[in-house]
């Protein structure tokens, strides 16, 4: 579910940059002061014979932005590549919002190098067959996410989805550091 838009709060914006000039436009945004986020990964390329590791965007043409509406749209007129991600609600497309504590710890999740992150676009993941789970112990302790079965690995994972944009299955936990929460508490 996400949450309304409001024209002058500090907000998450779930953002497509065409033509993977999404680091282009993050360092538009850090020169106008505005907090952006990119889900980051290390990639092995060939570079003149050489192979190097590099930090590359993990998902192409994806970019998180915290700002105020008002700010987003003023900077968004600058970049006709920048756009809303949307979803349909009463036959009209509204801007995708971020909860502060969800995009929290997906940024949290994703910038831990230790772990090792699989991303999916939402539809790729049934999320309704797991169950809602907080990690107790160790350097995830607190993180919350859904301990599903994903497809490539061995045993359960524990999966953060941000609904409509992305899902990364970023632990592989014993279940006797997990407790099962209860959706109500959210």
């Amino acid at each position: 579910m996400t949450m309304p838009v409001d024209d002058s709060t500090p907000q998450w914006f779930a953002m497509r940059v065409t033509y993977g000039r999404e680091l282009m436009a993050q360092r538009l945004l850090d020169d106008a002061g505005i907090e952006s986020f990119i889900p980051m990964h290390y990639v092995i390329e060939k570079v003149r014979n050489k192979s190097r590791r590099m930090l590359k965007p993990a998902i192409h043409n994806l970019l998180f932005i915290h700002a105020a509406k008002g700010d987003v749209q003023r900077f968004k007129a600058r970049l006709p590549y920048l756009q809303y991600m949307t979803f349909r609600e009463n036959g009209r497309n509204v801007p995708i919002v971020v909860k502060d504590k969800e995009m929290s710890q997906f940024i949290d999740v994703t910038q831990n190098s230790g772990l090792n992150c699989v991303y999916f676009k939402p539809e790729e993941l049934n999320l309704a067959r797991g169950a809602r789970v907080r990690i107790h112990g160790g350097p995830l302790d607190g993180k919350e996410g859904i301990f599903i079965k994903v497809k490539g690995r061995r045993s359960k994972s524990v999966v953060l989805a941000i609904s409509n944009v992305i899902a990364v299955a970023f632990a592989q936990v014993s279940p006797d550091y997990l407790e099962v929460i209860d959706d109500a508490q959210h």
